[in-house]
């Protein structure tokens, strides 16, 4: 069976044909420019495809209330050009099929579930680091919602004691991805992060904030794998400074064998590696054909 993918991101969009199985047979990505442009493009790679359900897993906020007039909207995203555009709306017109949506962050958990890193367990988190922090989440089989859907990369966190640096989100300044985004770190250090793979400081900092992040996921949801991916987590050092952060904050108050002893094999890098979003999508999009063929 094809299933068609949509990782829709901020900087690009990702289309893919892949099977139940999670296997990806056609890729092609563009930057994520005009909503016309974009759409055009997503029309014009599925078109005679013959895919038999869609998954997007798009950037947000996005509306994924199924009784809501704007269900499928992206909606107050801080790019403007797209605030408020029907992204399922504008796709089901072209492709009456299934469609499955959720956010990238939550399409990534769940590539990650069904066939990566957390494979085989009913829980896990998804953090991707790059433009900004998102944060994908499924507890007990379950993907999470909400009264939106969890935005946990602007978690509050503690100020490190010698960071002076206000912070880089526009609605929060020193929340989560205001101090550990990629722009974040490129605004503080007046350099990209792959600049600065020596500068030990640059990653104690950056894994100091993470793992507040990650600890507080872990004392929230308590899930049985955390997944790290995003263009910042490439930085391999990063995750035994979070490990040894994470164990830190914790104090041994977590006391499973994953925390206190493997915590390398508990805060992992993605089993999918890049591919975990459009696995995912492809996984949105089988879930929708089984659900609408349950009808």
């Amino acid at each position: 069976m094809l299933l068609g993918a949509i990782e829709a991101g901020g900087t690009k969009f990702v289309c893919g044909i892949g099977d139940e199985n999670g296997n990806i047979i056609e890729r092609t990505s563009f930057p994520t420019t005009t909503p016309d442009e974009v759409l055009e493009q997503v029309v014009k790679f599925f078109r005679d495809k013959d895919i038999k359900a869609l998954g997007i897993g798009s950037f947000g906020p996005i509306d994924l209330d199924r009784t809501s007039e704007t269900f499928g909207y992206i909606t107050s995203t801080p790019k403007l050009q797209w605030a408020n555009i029907n992204l399922v709306g504008a796709i089901k017109k072209e492709f009456p099929i299934p469609i499955g949506f959720d956010t990238d962050v939550n399409a990534a958990a769940l590539g990650e579930m069904k066939w990566g890193a957390a494979k085989g367990l009913n829980s896990c988190i998804y953090m991707t680091i790059g433009t900004g922090i998102g944060v994908g989440a499924i507890s007990e089989g379950h993907l999470v919602h909400g009264l939106i859907h969890p935005e946990m990369g602007h978690m509050l966190v503690r100020r490190h004691p010698e960071d002076s640096f206000a912070g880089n989100c526009p609605y929060h300044k020193d929340c989560l991805e205001g101090m550990a985004s990629g722009p974040a770190i490129e605004k503080r250090w007046g350099k990209k992060g792959q600049e600065l793979e020596k500068n030990e400081k640059v990653w104690d900092l950056e894994a100091y904030y993470i793992a507040q992040g990650i600890a507080n996921l872990i004392l929230v949801l308590s899930p049985k794998k955390i997944i790290i991916g995003g263009r910042v987590a490439k930085q391999k050092q990063l995750f035994p400074l979070i490990h040894q952060n994470v164990q830190a904050l914790l104090n041994g108050y977590v006391r499973h064998e994953v925390v206190l002893e493997n915590i390398a094999d508990y805060i992992v890098p993605p089993g999918l590696g890049d591919n975990a979003g459009l696995c995912g999508a492809i996984g949105l999009a089988y879930e929708a054909f089984l659900e609408n063929n349950q009808k």
